[in-house]
Order: structure tokens, then C-alpha cells, then sequence
């Protein structure tokens, strides 16, 4: 009888977790616990202008406010934001916004501590050798589960593509501090993109071959919380109970990455996000679909699991006619709350073979649960395409 031996894989969470509805007024305690003194608060103009920085700083003393950030931060940004941590003597960070804040600020720490370009550390460069300053991150979005990855996205405008910094525990936040009431206004739109953003992480991470016992666990929770609670959050954005479960389904996903990577869909959404200005939640989303489709069979098991955490009936159901079944519910949610076809975003379907290329050279095409080639992706960018069309 031949036994299945388990590879030796390891599990490492550096960042505390508080969460809770007001979680938001521990914020000083927190980062005078860490021995800030003079934190720099990363944060976007639109974050600001919702009166959340306002609330933060009202929390801290000495902050030093920067609010420049932008949706795919890029590496000029960073570069900026690094300047003005050293200029005003800085000596810890505090992000508040969705991934993109979140990201930067994991990517100052990186720079302030090492030096160089935040380009010099993309993964497989330049190790990170060192960890970053204090940080605590305070999602105000439920999607990207940046308060709690091992990782950094940034953008390179030269290149056209999106890197990866980190897969190390000295990337990670020192504390998340998730606080539900401070996504209460979010617009429906980006209630969908980024909730749908929280799924992709779930499934990819449960299904890729990186999977593991104890990423698997807060994988496919978060895949339950989404798939009852993303509706609602998207019709009552009001629903405090609703956004409870999403922040937590985003800290989940966020969680069930570990040290590892994705697969096809974030290698799809990470390369063509370097081609054209778009949402990455909505990108990955439109995406999804036509991933779990392409991947079904290979992995039959784990998608008809996903199909019960989304909550379709299976009865009578052999492995492979459930997965199908998830995969159909996935497509339905990515309609049902909203999301913009790939034309929509931007793109055209002359560019496939470009976009195929692209995401088959992306790090993360390595966890997909079937190979993919650029045959592949062309495949499935031609189902994307298709089923996005109203």
C-alpha cells in the first residue's frame, strides 16, 4: 500500500490581529506599544476625504500625514513616500486605506531599511534581510487581505507589469487593526471588486499546489463568508453584520496566501494590470470564472468543496458535475454583484496573445493545479471574453 508523505511546508503569521466594530480607537495604544513615536500615516486622497485619516490622526501624535497614494502604486511613488518618511524623521508606519496604501507602506519599510529601489527587492532579487519598521495596517476596504499577506504589489510602468516584494515574514504588518465600521460607505462598486477580489485569494490558495492543512482551513471560511455575504454588503452597504464578515473573509484570504503564491487568475489580473489602468479586484474577478473552469478537472475534489462553501446543493452530484456546479456559481456572483466585462476594463480581444504571454511569464502561473502554457491562458482569456458580454 503506498502512503502519501506530506512535504515538509511551514506556516508563519507575524502580524496580531484586532478586529471588532471601534477596533479603530486602540490605534495609539497600539503604536506607542510598538515604540513609534513619530508614525507616518500612508493613506489615499479619497480615504482622506471619507474624514477616515481624520480619525487616525485624532488617534496619534506626531503623525506625519501622506495621502498620495494611488490605485496600482507604482515605483516612483514608493520611492517619494520613502523621502518623506526619512525627511520627517519618521520612525514607524500606519496604513490606512485598501492594498494599494497597505502595499506601499510595506514597501517604504522595505526601502528605509534597506536602501536602493523598492525594483531592487522584487522577489527573486535582492533579498529582504531585514524587518521593516512598525506597522499597522487598517484595511478600509474588504478585498485584498493586505494586513495580513507576506507581500507588496507594485507597479513598473517601464516594464508593464506588476512585481511581487516579500513571501517573508519581514514584510508583514506588525499589527492589523480591522475595524467594519470604517467600510460602512464603501460604494457598491468597490464593495464587489474588492469582495470578489477576497474570493479569488480563497479559492486559488485552496486549489494551487502550494496548498497546505492550515492555509486550507481559513481558505475556505472566507470562501463561505463571501459567498453569504457579498450580496448582501453589495445591496446594503449599510449592513454592519454583512461588512463584519467581509473584513473578516479579506483577513482570511489574506492568511490563506502564507509564504506562497496564487495561480492563473492572479497571474492573470497581476501582468495585464501593468497594461491597463483598471481595478484589480474587478480584473481578477472577470477572470475567476474562466480559471475554475480551465482548472475544474484537474483538481475535482477541492472545487466541488468550494461549490458546498458557496453554498449549491450537491446532492446526488458526482466530484466532478459539483465542481462544474461551483464553477457556474462563481460566474453567477461575479455577475450578480456587478462586475465589469474585460472590454468594460479596458481591454480588447486582439491583445490576447500579448495578455497570454504575459501571465504565463508571472511567478504565480508555478501553483496553478493544472499546467498552463500560453495556449492555455489564450483559452482562457478567449472564456473571459465571452462570458463577460452582456
Amino acid at each position: 500500500m503506498s502512503v502519501e508523505v506530506e512535504t515538509v511546508r511551514s506556516v508563519e503569521v507575524p502580524t496580531r490581529i484586532i478586529h471588532g466594530a471601534g477596533a479603530i480607537a486602540q490605534l495609539g495604544e497600539l503604536v506607542g506599544e510598538l515604540g513609534v513615536t513619530r508614525p507616518f500615516l500612508v493613506t489615499d486622497k479619497g480615504v482622506a476625504a471619507a474624514g477616515l485619516a481624520e480619525i487616525a490622526l485624532g488617534r496619534l501624535d506626531g503623525a506625519v500625514l501622506f495621502d498620495d497614494v494611488y490605485a496600482n502604486p507604482d515605483i516612483e511613488l514608493v520611492g517619494r513616500a520613502s523621502a518623506a518618511y526619512r525627511e520627517e524623521g519618521c520612525d514607524g508606519l500606519v496604513a490606512l486605506g485598501g492594498g494599494s496604501s497597505m502595499d506601499t507602506a510595506k514597501a517604504v519599510g522595505v526601502e528605509v531599511v534597506h536602501g536602493g529601489m523598492i525594483v531592487d527587492y522584487e522577489y527573486g532579487k535582492t533579498p529582504i534581510a531585514k524587518r521593516i519598521p512598525p506597522l499597522v495596517a487598517i484595511p478600509t476596504t474588504s478585498g485584498t487581505g493586505s494586513e495580513a499577506t507576506l507581500w507588496a504589489v507594485i507597479t513598473d510602468h517601464e516594464r508593464k507589469i506588476k512585481f511581487n516584494v516579500g513571501g517573508t515574514p519581514l514584510i508583514g504588518a506588525h499589527v492589523a487593526l480591522v475595524d467594519p465600521e470604517l467600510t460602512l460607505g464603501l460604494p457598491p462598486a468597490i464593495t464587489a471588486a474588492t469582495g470578489m477580489d477576497a474570493l479569488s485569494h480563497a479559492i486559488e490558495c485552496y486549489t494551487c499546489d502550494y496548498h497546505q492543512p492550515f492555509t486550507d482551513a481559513v481558505a475556505l471560511l472566507g470562501i463561505e463568508l463571501v459567498g453569504r455575504w457579498l450580496p448582501v454588503a453589495y445591496e446594503d452597504g449599510g449592513n454592519l453584520e454583512a461588512r463584519t464578515h467581509m473584513a473578516h473573509a479579506a483577513t482570511l484570504g489574506g492568511l490563506a496566501y502564507g509564504t506562497e503564491s496564487a495561480g492563473a487568475a492572479h497571474a492573470m489580473s497581476q501582468s495585464a494590470g501593468g497594461v491597463h489602468e483598471c481595478p484589480h479586484g474587478a480584473l481578477t474577478a472577470r477572470v475567476l470564472g474562466p480559471v475554475c473552469d480551465y482548472n475544474a478537472s484537474a483538481s475535482p475534489e477541492r472545487y466541488a468543496r468550494i461549490a458546498q462553501g458557496l453554498g449549491v446543493n450537491l446532492d446526488g452530484l458526482s466530484s466532478l458535475e459539483a465542481a462544474r456546479a461551483g464553477v457556474e456559481e462563481v460566474y453567477r456572483l461575479t455577475d450578480a454583484v456587478g462586475i465589469p466585462s474585460l472590454q468594460e476594463l479596458g481591454f480588447s480581444e486582439d491583445e490576447i496573445p500579448m495578455l497570454a504571454q504575459i501571465a504565463y511569464d508571472d511567478p504565480q502561473t508555478i501553483g496553478n493545479p493544472r499546467e498552463v502554457d500560453v495556449s492555455g491562458y489564450e483559452e482562457i482569456y478567449r472564456n473571459a471574453f465571452a462570458r463577460g458580454k452582456h
